[in-house]
C-alpha cells in the first residue's frame, strides 16, 4: 500500500462520513444511525487495507470470484463483507460460505440454496430482499407487491434472516426526484414490518444520492466511487 493511496482513501473516508452526518443532522436521524458500506468492488486489496486502516470495516463486493481474492488476501483483517451484486446460481455456494450479507436476494431457489449450503457455525446469513421501484426490466428485484409473500417464504428457509429491503433507483439530478423511490421502499418497509420480523435494514442510497436516501430513512448507504475513485480495469468475476 502507497503512503498516497492510503491519505487520499483516508480522505475521502473523512469527507463520506462527514456527509451522513450532516445529512443524519438535517433531517432529524440520529447520529450515527446509518452505517457506511464501502463498496470495493473493481478496486483491490490495497484499497481496502486503506479504508480499513481508516476506520472502515465492511465492505461490498458484486463480483464473487474477485471478492474471494480479496478475502484471502485480507484474512488477518477483521473485515465484514457483503455480497451486493446480482446472485448467480452457480455462486450460491461461495455467498453462502464467504460473506455476511446478501443485498441483492429476489428469487426463491437462490434463498433456498443460500440457506442450504450456509455453513451452520457461521449463522444465519443476513438478507436484504430486493425491490425494483421502477419497473425497469434491466434492473433485478421484486415488484413491491411480491414481496410480503416472498419474505413470508424465506422465514421457513433455515440459514438465512431477512434483515430488511434495498432498491437501486434510476438516477435523477433532484433531490425531490432522488428522494420519491427511497419514500417508498421506505413506506413498503413499514407496511411489512412486524415485531416478530422487524425489518430493521433499509439498504438505499450511493455517492450521488446518499442525502436524499437518508431523508428517507436509510440505515446503510453503498458508497464507492466517493471512497476509492473511479473504477478501473477489468473485473475479475
Amino acid at each position: 500500500m502507497t503512503a498516497n493511496l492510503a491519505l487520499t482513501i483516508a480522505d475521502n473516508l473523512a469527507r463520506v462520513r462527514e456527509r451522513i452526518a450532516a445529512a443524519e443532522a438535517r433531517y432529524g436521524r440520529p447520529p450515527g444511525s446509518v452505517a457506511l458500506l464501502a463498496v470495493s468492488k473493481v478496486h483491490g486489496a490495497d484499497s481496502v487495507a486503506a479504508a480499513h486502516a481508516a476506520g472502515q470495516a465492511a465492505f461490498g463486493e458484486s463480483y464473487v470470484q474477485e471478492a474471494l481474492d480479496k478475502q484471502a488476501a485480507l484474512a488477518h483483517l477483521p473485515l465484514t463483507w457483503h455480497f451486493i451484486g446480482r446472485v448467480q446460481t452457480n455462486k450460491t455456494r461461495d455467498i453462502a460460505g464467504h460473506f455476511a450479507w446478501v443485498h441483492g436476494l429476489c428469487e426463491l431457489k437462490h434463498a433456498r440454496r443460500l440457506g442450504a449450503q450456509r455453513p451452520a457455525a457461521l449463522g444465519p446469513l443476513a438478507c436484504c430482499v430486493q425491490v425494483n421501484l421502477s419497473g425497469e426490466a434491466s434492473k433485478g428485484g421484486l415488484a413491491p407487491e411480491a414481496v410480503a409473500d416472498f419474505i413470508a417464504a424465506c422465514r421457513g428457509i433455515d440459514g438465512i434472516g431477512v434483515q430488511g429491503l434495498m432498491t437501486l433507483p434510476a438516477p435523477a439530478d433532484d433531490l425531490a426526484a432522488q428522494r420519491r423511490p427511497f419514500a417508498a421502499l421506505r413506506a413498503l418497509r413499514e407496511r411489512l414490518a412486524t415485531p416478530a420480523l422487524p425489518l430493521p435494514t433499509l439498504s438505499m442510497g450511493m455517492t450521488d444520492d446518499l442525502e436524499a436516501a437518508i431523508a428517507e430513512g436509510a440505515t446503510m448507504v453503498r458508497v464507492g466511487t466517493a471512497i476509492f475513485g473511479a473504477r478501473v480495469g477489468t473485473a475479475h468475476r
